[in-house]
């Protein structure tokens, strides 16, 4: 006898199930399996290996039977790790006991937040572009995303008057990223000043991303929790998987305010448990001896970074800004008469370089074009899209 529950529930009612990045690159692995020559600028995802340091304690860890549970608010030596990076490098005061949870990746750090602190109904501002993955998680929680659009004319900062025009009675907080997927804007300490204030003044929180931290090329890196008033309403949300190349080691945290903390780490208890324990380990190392592998990393992305956006500036129908930081260019293709998601379909077939419609990051009219490959390897593809663009 057929069931009579239906799917999708009320909470992933919303959720779109196709048409995202994984599915682009399912149809490129096709093309490629049938023998087509493709360039995948579309997955973010860094092409550096994670420092050697970083590998051989966690392989020691291993060796040394240090393959159980941790902490569930992770190891205590990476959340001292992570609490003295943030005390010395983000000018935030920061206990290792009272505000750090360690978990797995940026995304559970981020829906355990969500989780914790947004009631059902609650408005959730978001600035788009945005990373895709925040409407799914803001929608599994229960809330509703209220995206503010920014202007490529602004390098895609969002602008602290939008989102005071945004503000309603069920506004519960802002959610930044800076730098910026998929648009690569750094937010000034201007922005977040003038944002920390309407905070203050309206009694909202402020989630901020800030995995991209190191991916600066312009200016600097300001966390909004380090600004007076801002501690106790502000969740920090980062990860090891940009800053060190290692995305599938999966460890993350969350710096909350002190009250919150129980509530995040009883969250991510129920999620997962714990993160892994050697993989913890690499993390604490990659902390203490791997500057020297950001710094090269950061570098080559920065030359990267300067190529894209000559070849951009050169295709007719393009127009683009300067990344401030990350890895990605967002270019506007509107003047192409097709949508993102036809045009990357369109490019994909006809050049061979899967790239992502800028719908997909709540902004139509763009795509995302990800530059964490091999430099000739990102020009070859900047080449094809303009002979392919050219030849429309």
């Amino acid at each position: 006898m057929a069931t009579k529950k239906k799917f999708p529930n009320g909470r992933m009612a919303s959720i779109k199930m196709s048409g995202g990045i994984r599915e682009i690159l399912t149809r490129a692995g096709e093309m490629e399996e049938e023998g087509r020559s493709i360039i995948h600028m579309e997955i973010g995802r860094p092409d550096f290996d994670s420092p050697k340091c970083a590998k051989d304690a966690a392989i020691k860890a291993i060796e040394e039977g240090n393959v159980h549970y941790t902490d569930m608010a992770g190891a205590y030596d990476l959340r001292c790790a992570v609490a003295e990076k943030y005390r010395r490098e983000n000018g935030m005061d920061v206990d290792a006991d009272k505000n750090v949870v360690i978990t797995n990746g940026a995304m559970e750090a981020l829906t355990a937040s969500f989780l914790t602190l947004f009631e059902p109904g609650d408005e959730v501002i978001v600035p788009a572009p945005y990373f895709s993955a925040y409407a799914d998680e803001i929608a599994i929680s229960n809330a509703k995303l209220v995206a503010v659009p920014t202007k490529m004319e602004n390098g895609f900062r969002v602008r602290v008057d939008d989102i005071a025009a945004a503000i309603t009675p069920k506004t519960s907080a802002v959610l930044l990223n800076s730098p910026n997927n998929p648009s690569g804007a750094v937010l000034t300490k201007e922005d977040l000043e003038e944002i920390a204030a309407v905070a203050v003044e309206r009694d909202i929180w402020v989630i901020s991303d800030e995995c991209y931290e190191k991916f600066v090329y312009d200016g600097g890196h300001v966390s909004i929790a380090s600004l007076p008033g801002m501690a106790e309403r502000t969740v920090t949300i980062s990860a090891a998987s940009k800053t060190w190349s290692m995305t599938g080691w999966r460890i993350g945290w969350v710096v909350a305010p002190e009250d919150m903390r129980p509530y995040v780490n009883k969250c991510h208890q129920n999620l997962t448990t714990c993160a892994n324990s050697f993989a913890q380990a690499g993390v604490v190392e990659a902390f203490a001896g791997a500057d020297a592998d950001v710094e090269a990393m950061i570098a080559e992305y920065r030359r990267r970074r300067d190529m894209v956006v000559r070849w951009l500036n050169d295709i007719k129908g393009f127009e683009a800004a300067t990344p401030a930081g990350a890895f990605y260019a967002f270019p506007k293709i509107a003047a192409l008469g097709m949508d993102g998601f036809k045009f990357c379909s369109w490019l994909l077939e006809e050049a061979g370089v899967s790239t992502v419609p800028g719908e997909v990051f709540g902004m139509p009219g763009h795509i995302r074009i990800a530059y964490c490959r091999a430099y000739d390897y990102v020009e070859e593809g900047l080449a094809r899209i303009k002979k392919a663009v050219e030849s429309l």
